[in-house]
Parts: structure tokens; C-alpha cells; sequence
């Protein structure tokens, strides 16, 4: 593999020189900017051999660099070749300034303005231009222009999401948000994310692996009318009328032709999610750029109750295939019977697979046993899956995208006999767990105000987890949806009625353990208080599968908290057994009794 990223990079090189370049920056991203890459896009996997989901690379004449987080410190050595390129960190060595370290004055660096943001680009523009360096836009990028076997985009064609599912039509939608294009003086909104104008157009797609969209860009103006830049080889029939009056169809390759159009225009779009082209091709055209928030986010974030009542449905039909998953590793374990982090991931979906409405995962499943659960965000698919022990602690992380919901959800296992030190610690996460369940709180409140109620309880023992609380979840969409999220520095949306948010606080101890305990939660007005003098809200769970009572240590619990870890249970019962049977509702009615 060597020879052949060698060869990639000096091919590379040789259209650095043709374009006079003394570097180029090769970014995870794609063109979509979305967290998911399609197989035809991972350029930087093309040019390095690395398979990890966040990084970059900076190509220089002579050497090259890898960028990547804290995750991938170990993956990198094992996947990308130490004499092609130099390892650095994603966080501590800014590429800009790594850049002038290496460079002299009047060097050009090359980059593909599709991959970036326009956020990005003002910033390393600047930062280069202190040390005369100047950031030169590439037609054709070097990547592109080199990868001869380069995979074909997927070619199934895209779904009509029926609006009884919706709950909206799309007219209905492009309307009241063509509405906000003009409140916020705009004429017209570049839509990139995938997602939105998925949501806006009620469609899905097959074209990116876990994620139900369609590739594309769109353009929405003010009153509601619509083009959406697409393989219109996947159009099916009827799409016209699925769609609604105001709603058009081009190839992506006419987008360039559409943007010059824009002279005279205002036009709204995210410097910090909106690629970079998209935004400098109007601007060259004579469109004014509005730098403004994606005006579908929101809107796509509060569920209506169409869409809560199918994430309500699917995570029933989950709750059971994953329970039953659960029984069948008591089962095994019982009988001695243990199995590699692969095996376990595989016969997960294989309980999912015989739900008709189940599509696929909706991310890689965390399969992570023992040490490798100490890793959150641990693949089994990067290296050799490990065995299982006996007298350990298994972490498994899973969702799934159903016709009707997308769910994810975590529960940490008990494998023979754990530790008190380990108890503690799955006790003290449960007790965050149930804070943020149980939390009230006033209209205007953000995420970010209750991510301590997650932490308080590892906190007071000298304790922490390095990740966020909860993200938010789409309906047959993106499982990591924005705007809204629980975390401390990011999460300042105020939660809205409708929004489905993760609850999931973890604990993990570096080459030993690692726990999380993961429910989707819906937020809804708070009825239950009396006499209160503002609007209020709370959080429903929609998540119903038992948590592994055999790590809980009740010395730690108080009696509220024990007696939430009961009810749940009870509705959990409640839920699951119409449609458990055997020694699968058996062991339902087991792991369900009260502690």
C-alpha cells in the first residue's frame, strides 16, 4: 500500500507543479460538508490509506503532513505510512500556522473551495496573508484529476417520503421558510445541508451510507419556489407532484451557471456550514452575501406530532429487537459462550433486520469490550475486533433508521462479575443519566445550561467525561441533528416543544473500562406543575430498554433516583412484552423487576 500513496502523492505533486503550488490542503470533508462521506468522496483516504472520520492533510513538494484528533492517534501509525507523512494533531498544531513554518513569502497554497467553509477560508486567508502566502483557489482539484478507479456515486433513486409521515406538506414548508429568507432581508437561501432540503422537499435517499439523504445543493428563494441541483437520472415519476408547485430539477454540473444568475440578488447562507465555492461563486457573480444560520435547522428540529409519533413507534419496535439482542447475550455468557466486538455488532442488527421498516444502522455500531470501551468513540472495523473476557464490562453504542424514526441508543453490560469501583461508577453516570431525564426547566433555556446536571454526581468524586451530553437526533434523518445539543461551550439553542435530544453521560477509564448509558428524549411542555409563573418544559423518554441493574450499587441512589430506575423499568415491561415470547420475555420480566 505504501508504493501506491506514494505514487498517489507524487502525482499529486506533479499537479501542484503545473499549477504552481507549494502546497495543497486535502480535508476530510466533501463538497457536502455533512459528518458523512460517500465512498466516491473520501479523497483524503485516497491519498493517505486513512480510514478515520475527521482530519486533513497538507501535501507539500517534498514531504506531507496528516492532521488528526485524539481519537486516531493510534490508528494513524497503524494505517498511514510514517516516511510519507509527518503525524500532527488536528487541535494543537493549526494548519495555518504550520503552513508558515514551512513556507517562505509569496508561496501559494492550493485548496479546493468546495471542501472548506467560507469561515474557514476568511480566517487562513488572513492568518496566511501576515506572512504574504497567499491561498489560491483550484479549478480542478489534484485529487479528482488523479483517481482514475474512482468509485461511481450510488445510483438509487430517491424516495418519496409520504407527508402523512411528514406531517407537512413541502409546499407548506418552502412557504413559511421562504417567509424567514425575506424577514431576514434575503431573496434567496443556499441550502447545502443535506438534510434540509431533504426535510423541505419531503424525500430520502441512498446516496451516503447511515444517512437517509439525497447528494445535491439547493436554492430556496423568498417565495417559496425551489431548485435542487441533483443527479436528475434518480428523479422517480411522480416527483413533480410529490413535491408540490415552485419545485425544479438540475444537474449539479449547472449549479455554477445558476449562482452567476445571482447578480443583484441577496443571498442568505452559513459562512461556518455552507461551502466555500457556493458563497464566492455568487459573490464574483454580484450577489451580496448574508452570512446567516441554515433557516431550515430550526424548523426541522421541533417534530411535529407526525414525526414524534413515528421516533415514538420505532423505538418501541427497537427497544424490542435490541432487548432481545441483551437476552441472547445473557444467554451466551451464561453458557460460557463468548465473542468477538464484530460478531457481537452483526448479531445486534441481525434482531433489527426482521423489522420490514428497518433500513440500515445509523452510524457504526460501538461494539467495545473491556479497555477498548475506554475509547468513546472505539470502531472494531479499524483494527483486529477483540475477544470478549469474562469479568468485564461491555459498551455497546447502536441506532438504526427505520421508515418511521431513527433511534440510538447505549447500555453498558455486565460480563461475569464486575468490580465495586466499577458499580460506583455506572451508578454515579446513572445518576446523571436520570437528572437530565428529569430535568424542568424554563422556555429560553439552552443545552448548554444543563449539561452539568449530567456531570454533578462525577463531578463531586473528582471525575469527568470529554464529550458532550446529548446531540440531536432527525426523523429518518441525520442522527446527529443540529441546531440543538447538551453540551458545555457549544449548545447555546434554546430547547424548543418537539425536539429529540440524546441523554448520554459516560465515565471512562483510560486501558480499563468505559461506560455510557444512552435514552433519545423528546422535549414537551411541562404540565404536571401547578401554579407556575412562566412556560415551562420537560423531557419524555422515547428510548425503552432495560439498563443492566447487576452495575448499579443503590447505596449511591437516593430514593427518587430508585425509584425513577423502577418505573422506568415497569414502563420498559410494560412496553416491550405484547411482543417478546420464550426465554426472551422471561428474561424481560427479570432484568425489569424493581432493585
Amino acid at each position: 500500500m505504501s508504493n501506491i500513496i506514494a505514487e498517489r502523492l507524487n502525482a499529486i505533486r506533479s499537479e501542484m507543479a503545473k499549477l504552481n503550488l507549494d502546497a495543497f490542503i486535502i480535508p476530510r470533508a466533501d463538497e457536502y460538508l455533512g459528518e458523512y462521506v460517500p465512498e466516491h468522496n473520501e479523497r483524503m483516504l485516497w491519498a493517505s490509506g486513512f480510514t478515520g472520520s475527521a482530519g486533513a492533510i497538507i501535501v507539500l513538494k517534498e514531504s506531507a503532513a496528516i492532521f488528526v484528533d485524539g481519537r486516531y492517534t493510534v490508528q494513524v501509525r497503524q494505517q498511514v505510512d510514517g516516511s510519507l507523512f509527518e503525524y500532527l494533531s488536528l487541535y494543537d498544531t493549526p494548519q495555518a500556522q504550520w503552513l508558515i513554518d514551512q513556507l517562505g513569502a509569496n508561496a501559494n497554497v492550493g485548496f479546493d473551495a468546495r471542501l472548506h467553509t467560507l469561515a474557514w477560508f476568511t480566517q487562513t486567508q488572513a492568518d496566511l496573508a501576515k506572512a504574504q502566502i497567499n491561498l489560491t483557489q483550484v479549478a480542478h482539484n489534484p485529487v479528482d484529476v488523479n483517481w482514475s478507479d474512482r468509485p461511481a456515486p450510488t445510483s438509487d433513486p430517491i424516495m418519496l417520503f409520504s407527508e402523512q409521515s411528514a406531517g407537512r406538506s413541502s409546499l407548506d414548508k418552502r412557504t413559511a421558510i421562504g417567509a424567514d429568507i425575506k424577514a431576514q432581508g434575503a431573496d434567496v437561501a443556499i441550502i447545502s445541508a443535506l438534510d434540509s432540503f431533504c426535510w423541505l422537499l419531503n424525500i430520502r435517499g441512498k446516496d451516503i451510507p447511515c444517512l437517509p439523504v439525497v447528494l445535491g445543493t439547493a436554492l430556496l428563494h423568498a417565495n417559496g419556489d425551489m431548485v435542487l441541483f441533483t443527479d436528475t437520472n434518480k428523479l422517480p415519476e411522480n416527483i413533480n407532484d410529490h413535491v408540490g408547485t415552485g419545485v425544479s430539477f438540475k444537474s449539479e454540473a449547472d449549479l455554477a451557471a445558476e449562482l452567476a444568475k445571482l447578480e443583484g440578488q441577496k443571498v442568505l447562507a452559513s459562512p461556518e456550514s455552507c461551502n466555500a465555492w457556493l458563497q464566492l461563486t455568487a459573490k464574483a457573480a454580484g450577489a451580496q452575501l448574508i452570512a446567516g444560520n441554515d433557516p431550515v435547522a430550526l424548523p426541522k428540529a421541533q417534530k411535529n406530532a407526525a414525526e414524534l409519533a413515528g421516533m415514538k413507534a420505532c423505538h418501541i419496535r427497537d427497544g424490542v429487537a435490541v432487548s432481545r439482542f441483551l437476552a441472547w447475550l445473557d444467554r451466551e455468557v451464561a453458557a460460557s459462550r463468548l465473542y468477538d466486538e464484530a460478531v457481537l455488532a452483526d448479531k445486534l442488527e441481525s434482531f433489527r433486520l426482521s423489522d420490514p421498516m428497518y433500513q440500515e444502522p445509523s452510524f457504526d455500531t460501538i461494539s467495545a469490550t473491556g479497555a477498548n470501551a475506554a475509547m468513546c468513540h472505539y470502531n472494531h472495523n479499524n483494527g483486529t475486533p477483540v475477544q470478549m473476557q469474562m469479568n468485564s464490562i461491555y459498551l455497546v453504542d447502536s441506532g438504526a433508521q427505520y421508515l418511521d424514526g431513527t433511534t440510538d441508543v447505549t447500555r453498558t453490560i455486565a460480563i461475569g462479575d464486575v468490580t465495586a469501583e466499577q458499580k460506583k461508577m455506572v451508578t454515579l453516570v446513572l445518576k446523571g443519566h436520570i437528572a437530565i431525564d428529569q430535568a424542568k426547566f424554563p422556555k429560553g433555556t439552552s443545552g448548554m445550561q444543563l449539561d452539568a446536571f449530567a456531570r454533578q454526581y462525577l463531578w463531586q468524586h473528582g471525575y469527568d467525561f470529554d464529550h458532550g451530553t446529548g446531540h440531536g437526533v432527525g426523523h429518518y434523518l441525520s442522527v446527529h441533528e443540529g441546531p440543538q445539543g447538551i453540551a458545555k461551550g457549544r449548545s447555546n439553542v434554546p430547547l424548543l416543544d418537539g425536539m429529540v435530544l440524546s441523554n448520554e453521560p459516560g465515565y471512562y477509564r483510560a486501558e480499563q473500562f468505559g461506560i455510557r448509558l444512552e435514552n433519545l428524549i423528546a422535549v414537551r411542555p411541562c404540565e404536571a406543575l401547578a401554579n407556575i409563573e412562566r412556560e415551562m418544559f420537560e423531557f419524555e423518554a422515547l428510548t425503552f430498554i432495560p439498563m443492566d441493574a447487576r452495575l448499579i450499587d443503590k447505596q449511591y441512589l437516593t430514593e427518587s433516583e430508585v425509584n425513577w430506575f423502577n418505573q422506568y423499568h415497569q414502563q420498559v415491561k410494560d412496553k416491550l412484552t405484547p411482543f417478546m415470547q420464550g426465554e426472551d420475555l422471561d428474561w424481560l420480566n427479570k432484568v425489569t423487576a424493581a432493585i
